[in-house]
């Protein structure tokens, strides 16, 4: 933790990364959310300090040297060298807007901190050479102000800048070079995410724009299914009502009007025969002869009569065969409603399970 008398002279937010101790290759992500970052000039020792702190510790902690390089290794991304951490920083910015002006701050302090090491070497007054530097405001974070808990001080104990040795450049330079690739794929793999995530979010979005246009839908089905439910049913009492009033009626008439008539027929042919049978005077052969045409007639309207009838009770079942193909057909429409309102409820709740299943 930085104690009183280091003030951040510069501040901005980027996600942390450290070179990867076992392979120098890949990058090890302090966090899944961007930290943010700043840099620290003590007036008392007169150095300068890149630090971050992630939760309760310090991610970085670095002490800027003359002979510490910034390296652009994309438009968002940069990296640098710390010999003393043995370890190489990366920080990946929203915008390469905000990675220049953390590069062009590092250089700044970088000459800063060659001036004061220039002057200290050679004995002269120790001017604070931070008062030179534009400070760049921003909210200030808890985790670094002057009134934390000392026991986080010693996280931000200041290391001396001692330049290193030839092999420990080399040593540093190739691990930068290897940190360089694994930061390459890092970013490429980071930025697939990125596509995957907005398209996931674009078809979550289309997904749920489409079940609600489907729970609409389902909505609307539903209530012209009932319609129609409730319309089918009118119809079917309506039409069992009106067949059995128009065959009983019809048909309860017709019968009654027939057995009548031939009943009557019948007693008519029964007295022609009963005045035909008995005793007559010298009978008259003209009347003989219509007798028996009238007779031949009323057995003929007898079997008219009867024929009628047959085709009467056969109208009758015909009908009746009639309103039962008809209740069939409307018990088949409304099992096709059910089934169709099934399917649109199992295609609806698809569509939720869809929804929540998406990121």
């Amino acid at each position: 933790m930085s104690t009183a008398r280091e003030q951040p002279i510069f501040s901005t937010r980027a996600h942390v990364f450290q070179i990867d101790p076992a392979t120098k290759r890949n990058w090890i992500p302090a966090g899944k959310h961007a930290l943010t970052v700043s840099y620290f000039y003590d007036a008392t020792r007169n150095v300068y300090r890149i630090i971050s702190i992630g939760g309760a510790k310090a991610i970085i902690n670095s002490t800027v040297t003359p002979n510490m390089t910034f390296t652009k290794t994309s438009q968002k991304f940069g990296q640098w060298a710390d010999s003393r951490a043995n370890t190489v920083y990366g920080l990946g910015f929203a915008s390469e807007q905000h990675l220049t002006q953390f590069a062009e701050k590092f250089q700044e302090v970088k000459e800063a901190a060659r001036l004061a090491k220039e002057k200290s070497q050679d004995g002269g007054e120790l001017t604070s050479p931070a008062l030179g530097l534009s400070t760049h405001q921003v909210p200030p974070n808890p985790l670094v102000s002057a009134n934390g808990p000392p026991s986080d001080e010693k996280l931000f104990r200041s290391q001396s800048a001692e330049a290193p040795g030839p092999a420990e450049r080399e040593r540093l330079k190739k691990m930068l070079s290897e940190g360089s690739v694994g930061e390459v794929q890092w970013e490429a793999e980071f930025f697939a995410l990125q596509d995957s995530n907005n398209k996931l979010a674009s078809a979550l979005r289309e997904a749920n724009a489409a079940a609600a246009q489907w729970r609409q839908q389902l909505e609307a089905q539903r209530a012209e299914a009932e319609r129609l439910r409730q319309r089918v049913a009118e119809l079917e009492a309506q039409a069992a009502t009106e067949a059995t009033q128009v065959c009983e009626e019809g048909t309860g008439q017709s019968l009654e009007q027939l057995e009548s008539l031939v009943q009557t027929k019948d007693q008519e042919i029964q007295t022609l025969k009963t005045q035909a049978g008995g005793p007559r005077e010298a009978p008259d052969a003209v009347e003989w002869e219509e007798t028996l045409q009238k007779v031949q007639g009323l057995e003929t309207r007898n079997v008219e009569l009867e024929h009628q009838l047959r085709v009467t009770e056969q109208s009758l079942e015909e009908a009746r065969a009639e309103r039962e193909q008809a209740r069939a057909e409307v018990a088949r429409a409304a099992q096709l409603l059910d089934v169709r309102l099934f399917e649109l409820s199992e295609l609806r709740e698809g569509l939720a399970r869809l929804a929540e299943g998406a990121p």
